[in-house]
């Protein structure tokens, strides 16, 4: 420990106020506070800031050890500072996703019970129509705006203490609470540490939100824990992602496919340079081959974090010197986590041989949360089952190759979407694709692609012929898509990703 800190997560920031106060931990983009939106500071100032927020939600709200403390709003640096403050005090960060709709937010608050709800301007309306009984708000300026009120003595903490509750985005059902602990967290940090090689001078671009573990753990919260300055955006946007090549210059960031697309399709594209950077990463259970190609032609290696909400996320990394030479794979486990590979009966497969993921380390979850307090496990014996899908070559690297429920067997013969999903991105006019299984009398199930079309001339030349010849030549024919359907969006989550039950529920109502 650092001082009088019993934190973990707070004496490292402690003590990198006092050893490196001077570095610069902040460059804040969209600061409505100042003349130009832009605020940074160094991580002295980043400590004081820890400790007022502290105090006005000790003194001002009555933020006590196990309390809930909620945050609904695009990134800001604040928010950071409170989840160090809510170490410092034993309560659990709860940060909330800005996407859902009311009564979707009002059953995750239901579940959590927060004490407290901080919010910033753009989500007011939402949290009017939030109001509970017994809820307290404030709008997140109030942690920072006065002095700080009378200090308090802190409570025991230690590295055991849940910290970080942040709900799964609900694909297969009600979402569920993770629940990550302090060492959790520190154990995730030295995770990604590793998986991206910290270096002295490194400067991390972060533009995802921050009320998912991928924006806010596989990067942001570990770089500045390792000493590494964060420049922060609100909201991710394409110009603003290119323009900071040319000012702040970063030489780390993270783009899932979506933002990758947007920024390969913006004017600036072609003439930015990337040269400041010496990777991206990306974290997705499947990355389109060709994405990563676009990067790579550009000479800026993308390497891949796998993982979940439940794993922290930080589990399996593709690092950046393998990056090239292994396109599309998801690489190797993090030095303090174990994976393995099972069938059905639970027994684990061979190289080469298809089996679910399993991942035991530190970085995992506590539990789920409940509303009485308590947490159920999650975990069989340790380990976490993600429901993914993997293939392990004879080197230890491993490919994720879809969702096991999504796997479609036809004819006998097992079809992961991912696989024509992959060759589909490829052919122009196509947005969006998503590929289903299908009940079929005689296959048993039949993959069925579905297309969104891009608005340029190709796209509306696009159709299912086209498609199946583009991918006659690149995938087996038993893998061939028996239907081509084009609509005019996918349903997708709140983190974006696609429903692929509800979209199966919408083409058996079509099928013909």
């Amino acid at each position: 420990m650092w001082g009088d800190e019993t934190s973990p997560i707070a004496a490292r920031f402690a003590q990198l106020a006092q050893d490196c106060g001077t570095h610069p931990a902040m460059t804040f983009r969209g600061d409505e506070r100042k003349t130009g939106g832009t605020f940074a500071y160094d991580f002295a100032k980043f400590w004081r800031r820890v400790q007022r927020v502290t105090a006005h939600l000790q003194s001002t709200w009555g933020v006590q050890p196990g309390d809930r403390v909620a945050w609904l709003g695009f990134n800001h640096e604040l928010q950071l500072v409170t989840l160090v403050a809510c170490a410092r005090l034993g309560a659990i960060f709860l940060p909330l996703n800005f996407r859902l709709a009311v009564p979707e937010l009002q059953q995750v608050m239901g579940d959590a019970q927060p004490r407290l709800l901080v919010y910033d301007t753009h989500h007011a309306d939402t949290v009017h129509a939030l109001q509970g009984e017994g809820l307290q708000h404030t709008h997140q300026d109030s942690l920072i705006a006065t002095a700080s009120p009378r200090a308090l003595p802190l409570p025991d903490v230690h590295g055991e203490l849940p910290l970080l509750l942040v709900y799964t985005s609900g694909t297969t059902g009600v979402p569920k609470g993770a629940v990550h602990t302090q060492a959790a967290l520190l154990a995730n940090a030295r995770a990604s540490a590793w998986a991206h090689d910290f270096v002295p001078g490194d400067k991390v671009l972060s533009t995802l939100p921050m009320f998912h573990v991928g924006g806010l753990c596989i990067q942001t919260l570990p770089a500045l824990l390792s000493g590494i300055e964060v420049v922060l955006h609100p909201r991710f946007d394409p110009a603003a992602w290119l323009g900071e090549m040319n000012t702040s210059r970063p030489t780390l960031s993270l783009l899932v496919p979506a933002t990758m697309r947007a920024v390969f399709e913006h004017p600036r594209w072609a003439d930015t340079s990337l040269a400041c950077l010496r990777g991206v990463m990306t974290g997705s259970s499947t990355v389109p081959v060709a994405y990563l190609e676009t990067l790579h032609e550009r000479g800026v290696p993308v390497g891949q974090v796998y993982g979940t909400t439940e794993t922290g996320p930080v589990s399996i990394v593709l690092r950046l010197p393998e990056a090239m030479a292994r396109v599309g794979d998801s690489g190797w486990p993090h030095p303090e986590a174990q994976v393995k590979l099972i069938d059905d009966q639970g027994q684990e497969v061979g190289p080469g041989e298809t089996g679910e993921v399993c991942i035991r380390a530190a970085n995992l979850m506590c539990g789920y949360w409940r509303t009485d307090g308590e947490l159920s496990s999650g975990l069989q014996d340790g380990w976490f089952h993600s429901g993914d899908l993997g293939q392990r070559a004879e080197d230890g690297c491993i490919t994720i190759v879809g969702r096991s429920k999504d796997m479609i067997i036809s004819g006998g013969e097992n079809i992961y979407p991912a696989e024509i999903e992959n060759q589909l991105v490829t052919l122009p006019g196509v947005a969006e694709s998503a590929v289903v299984g299908l009940p079929d009398a005689r296959w048993g199930e039949v993959p069925v692609a579905v297309l969104v079309r891009s608005p340029d001339a190709a796209g509306q030349a696009l159709d299912a012929e086209a498609v199946l010849a583009h991918l006659q030549s690149r995938i087996a024919r038993f893998k061939l898509p028996r239907r081509v359907v084009f609509m005019d969006s996918l349903p997708k989550s709140a983190l974006g990703k696609v429903l692929k039950p509800q979209l199966q529920a919408q083409l058996t109502r079509t099928n013909p």
